[in-house]
């Protein structure tokens, strides 16, 4: 079946709803975010207190100083994983505070 040339599918829709109001790399953070668990793993997201990303940069808080420390050292591997569990770059850095 041929579409008029002004229709457009739901998704089709909302792709450009949110390229034209800017908010496609907001909703990938927004994602990120909740994928944080998954990858971190559920010990991990315990201690986590608070995560934004800013500047393609994710920004953690986490309770404990010792765990800080094991992040830090894992770091190029969990924004790895984030990024493919994503499937695209997201985020190029994190920051452990």
């Amino acid at each position: 079946m041929m579409r008029k040339s002004n229709e457009q599918t739901i998704g089709e829709a909302i792709r450009e709803f949110l390229k034209r109001f800017r908010l496609e790399n907001k909703l990938d953070e927004v994602a990120l975010m909740h994928n944080w668990e998954d990858v971190a793993g559920p010990m991990v997201n315990k201690h986590t207190i608070n995560l934004y990303v800013k500047y393609k940069t994710l920004y953690v808080s986490v309770d404990s100083p010792a765990l800080r420390n094991e992040l830090n050292m894992s770091r190029t591997r969990i924004i790895r994983s984030l990024n493919k569990k994503m499937g695209k770059d997201v985020i190029e850095n994190i920051v452990f505070k």
